[in-house]
């Protein structure tokens, strides 16, 4: 079992909390309030979980810097007021940073038994199967 400190804890606490408030801010129409807290919550979060300093050189190292600059631009931008153009442009962002470890992500989701039989659904299948093999990543 691993062993997680206190602040990890909270980390993947405000990191649920920010995904949370994001699904909840795009079901509701992309309410801007609902998005910048989920987004703020869930840096902070990530930060917390692996680190200041790793979260630094996670987001701003050479080949990471184009998918932090839209990640964090799309971040600003739903800030700003602009919802639905933000969160387009933070989608991407998170594809080019977190690519890699989509096909991981969706090997597990496989397995697990309900959501397993939703992704052997026809039009989904097509999709996690190009996903999985992760050669149609940006």
């Amino acid at each position: 079992m691993i062993a997680f400190t206190d602040l990890q804890k909270i980390g993947i606490g405000l990191s649920g909390f920010g995904l949370f408030f994001l699904t909840l801010g795009m079901l509701l129409l992309f309410d801007k309030g609902l998005l910048a807290i989920g987004n703020i919550l869930f840096i902070s979060g990530i930060s917390l979980i692996i680190g200041l300093e790793r979260t630094v050189k996670f987001f701003f190292g050479p080949q990471k810097l184009k998918g932090s600059v839209f990640f964090f631009g799309g971040v600003f931008i739903v800030l700003i007021g602009w919802p639905l153009i933000g969160i387009l442009i933070e989608l991407y962002g998170f594809i080019y940073l977190f690519g890699g470890f989509l096909p991981v992500v969706v090997s597990f989701l496989r397995r697990i038994p309900f959501i397993g039989t939703l992704f052997s659904l026809p039009g989904i299948k097509q999709l996690m199967d190009k996903i999985g093999d992760g050669n149609s990543m940006v």
